[in-house]
């Protein structure tokens, strides 16, 4: 992916005493000001309106014994900055890059990199120190006027809140993209991108209304736990948030800022502040569909064999895959021994057979695996582990892994990530990240098609009812997730179910799923949703016994070359359109309520 760059002024850097400093995005809407009286502070405006009153910018690093903070700001450099690069495996081909930045130099080796885009506002710190350092804690601030309203939060795998920022409760973590309602409709969105050897940001309530970040310690010994003792889970942690080892770019802290609640869903922010792509060669990589086996618990019927975690059933999907043109199928937990990749395999599973028949068909076959066992014990000493397990999957004829169960965040399992990211890459396999969120990795490497972070279809297995429906409004999730945990990259979300209930029918069964809503709104889910490896949920069976919805989801693509948000209410609606060559596929998706929609097609043009 190659970046095309035009640096339209730069001021020359100079020295300068404490001062308010701006910049302005491109058109002149989003101004940025950093003040460097006492300390140095951020805010943002918006076509005039306060959107971020002053917010604390600032670290703590540990140099032996001695501890040092961001230091006092000397030159000044601003640029206005015109670039753009192409993704091929995103939801448009060429994503514009314009903002107006501004380069703050300090006495303790920090650059702070403020950047104004059209749409929002970001910074970074880049840390030009060549000796070990440990972050002790960074503050990050986002201050809101008094006026500010609603928020939405949510954990890798959680409802949304909808709360006053006043009433967050104090003691709870807020995982990013957060949104924070303004006045005249406008939103604000807090997110962090471009996150590498680092650990990502929660949000916590600061003072009045204002939100604070908190980092994950850095892990200092860890054993084997959690859900059927899958994770590897901290036991100590260390009073530093970081290890910085030389210079380093610290991620971007960012908000973006829009009029419309639809304009969120036409953000480019996480693409643009994301590493460039590190894979010289792409041809390899492939996007596509995938069925998928654990959601509908290999439930095939009408076949002359046991169905289950089996060959006979793998095959069975490698034929339903072919004859629809699903490019993958995964085989889902089971198939290995619960303490590694390469003992103990299911006997019930011939992987060569398999492998040798999907090649044949022309259908690939991704593995899943448990982070842990993908990486030995140890997270800083697993390379070793993850390049035998790879090359030795790799060389077999596997295309990939589901990695599930990372379920943190700190700067060990980041760094982990990219390790696996690039081990993988370099034995053509894709990733697909479960128990993590996307921070920015997606773009600089490719292969990684997904993540979940997401309250996905699965959860409906288990949906209790109270009353006379189901717990959760799961319709409302649906148009609330891709405005907020969809601007921070794909989401693996597994949509597809064929059987479909409304609020007085819906109940939660494992043997048997079903979705809250209609087919439609599943359907519509292929279009809505962004994720370059798109499960297909629902069994086989199913989808052979509704075979023109199948045809209508196996024929829509899951990357783009462009999209446009054409509508849409937080919470309550989406439309989106994206265009394949000359094709534009348009959804719309609604929670419970239903609307009637006038939908205007004139700016669906071809490229």
């Amino acid at each position: 992916m190659r970046t095309n760059m035009l640096l339209l002024f730069c001021l020359t850097a100079m020295t300068v005493s404490a001062a308010n400093y701006e910049v302005s995005s491109p058109n002149g809407k989003v101004k940025v000001t950093v003040n460097t009286d006492a300390a140095v502070k951020w805010s943002v405006d918006y076509d005039g309106r306060q959107v971020l009153l002053p917010s604390t910018i600032d670290i703590r690093l540990v140099q032996g014994k001695k501890t040092v903070g961001l230091g006092t700001v000397g030159k000044v450099a601003k640029c206005s900055v015109n670039s753009s690069f192409k993704n091929p495996f995103y939801k448009r081909l060429t994503v514009s890059d314009e903002y107006g930045q501004l380069l703050l130099y300090t006495t303790q080796k920090f650059t702070i990199e403020v950047r104004a885009y059209n749409d929002g506002a970001a910074y970074r710190l880049i840390s030009k120190e060549k000796k070990l350092s440990l972050v002790a804690d960074e503050t990050v601030e986002f201050c809101f006027a008094d006026r500010a309203g609603e928020r939405y939060c949510y954990s890798f795998e959680s409802y949304y809140d909808e709360v006053p920022l006043s009433k967050m409760y104090p003691d709870s973590l807020a995982i990013t993209p957060l949104a924070v309602c303004l006045p005249g409709g406008m939103k604000a969105v807090v997110m962090d991108a471009g996150v590498e050897n680092y650990p990502g940001m929660f949000l916590k309530k600061g003072a009045q209304h204002s939100l604070k970040a908190e980092f994950a310690p850095y892990p200092l010994a860890q054993e084997v736990g959690g859900y059927d003792r899958l994770n590897l889970v901290p036991t100590k942690r260390a009073d530093f948030i970081a290890k910085l080892n030389g210079g380093l770019s610290l991620p971007w802290r960012a908000v973006v800022i829009t009029e419309r609640d639809a304009d969120i869903l036409n953000s480019d922010m996480a693409q643009r502040l994301a590493p460039a792509c590190r894979i010289t060669d792409l041809s390899w990589i492939q996007p596509g569909k995938v069925a998928w086996d654990w959601w509908n618990n290999c439930n095939v019927t009408g076949v002359d064999f046991k169905s289950g975690m089996n060959t006979d059933t793998y095959l069975y999907y490698i034929d339903f895959a072919a004859q629809n043109k699903i490019e993958y199928i995964i085989i889902d937990e089971g198939w290995s021994g619960k303490e590694s990749l390469m003992e103990d395999l299911s006997p019930d599973i011939d992987l060569p057979r398999l492998i040798a028949y999907g090649r044949e068909k022309g259908v690939g076959i991704i593995l899943w695996s448990s982070w842990r066992n993908l990486i030995g014990s140890d997270p800083e000493k697993g390379a070793a582990v993850t390049e035998k397990v790879m090359k030795h999957y790799a060389d077999m004829g596997i295309k990939g892994f589901k990695v599930d169960f990372f379920d943190r965040d700190d700067q060990q399992v980041i760094a982990s990530a990219y390790q696996l990211a690039d081990c993988a890459a370099r034995h053509h396999l894709y990733l697909d990240f479960h128990g993590l969120k996307p921070f920015g990795i997606q773009r600089a490497y490719p292969n990684i098609f997904n993540f979940e972070g997401v309250k996905g279809l699965e959860n409906s297995k288990w949906e209790p009812r109270v009353g006379d429906g189901p717990l959760h409004n799961q319709p409302r999730y649906d148009v609330t997730a891709p405005y907020l945990r969809m601007l921070a990259g794909p989401m693996d979300y597994t949509p597809g179910a064929m059987m479909n209930a409304m609020k007085d029918n819906f109940f939660g069964n494992n043997d048997h799923p079903m979705s809250q809503g209609t087919r439609v709104h599943q359907m519509a889910m292929y279009t809505t949703f962004e994720a370059p490896l798109q499960m297909m949920a629902d069994s086989p069976t199913k989808y052979m016994q509704n075979q023109e919805c199948t045809d209508f989801i196996a024929q829509i693509p899951t990357t783009f070359e462009e999209t446009i948000a054409l509508d849409g209410q937080l919470g309550e609606y989406t439309v989106i359109a994206r265009r394949k060559g000359t094709t534009w596929y348009v959804a719309a998706m609604t929670d419970w309520t239903p609307r009637d929609l006038t939908i205007g097609l004139t700016s669906l043009q071809m490229a």
